[in-house]
């Protein structure tokens, strides 16, 4: 009975001390098996046709063409453009800059690829609405995507503002792809 005893004790430690050590292990090398997800990135892929709820369907980065197409469904108002106004505020400015001057205007900017100046009237000119929108909900080259925190009107309220400044007012001119 005595060794029934000790054999026991001797699995039971055993199996402690396994378990011990496998959660030392993991401790240790917890963050570097971790996934890296960068602020922005999506962890998973959106089915094909699929409408978030209360928007529009999402085109992907890869069909940018299809995009530019889009069509405005905003009217530029003063209220529209105050919306837009606010949101370039928030999410645009720490890399375009407060005017929308591109450049290292914005404070992230001195540490990345400039960004273009969007009150470019050539830049303006070569761009549709449904382009940048595009480029806002899914992201570009250098630019993240903000699909996940401005929904997709609010990110037409950023074109409707984007084209008062180059018109210089409420006023927004029709780009040509």
């Amino acid at each position: 009975m005595k060794y029934v005893f000790l054999l026991v004790l001797g699995c039971v430690g055993a199996a402690a001390g396994l378990m011990g050590a496998v959660i030392a292990y993991r401790w240790v090398h917890d963050m570097t098996q971790t996934p890296r997800i960068l602020a922005g990135e999506r962890i998973f892929s959106m089915p094909a046709g699929v409408v978030p709820r209360g928007g529009e369907a999402v085109i992907p980065r890869e069909q940018r063409d299809a995009a530019a197409k889009v069509p405005n469904p905003l009217k530029a108002s003063p209220e529209s453009i105050a919306i837009g106004r606010a949101r370039f505020g928030t999410f645009c400015t720490p890399c375009h800059g407060p005017e929308a001057k591109g450049g290292v205007s914005g404070p992230v900017a001195t540490k990345f690829i400039p960004p273009p100046d969007l009150t470019n009237g050539d830049l303006q000119r070569q761009r549709t609405d449904g382009y940048w929108h595009s480029y806002i909900v899914v992201g570009g080259a250098v630019m993240p995507a903000y699909g996940e925190a401005v929904s997709s009107q609010e990110a037409w309220h950023i074109v409707n503002y984007l084209r008062s400044l180059r018109a210089g007012g409420a006023a927004r001119t029709a780009a040509k792809p």
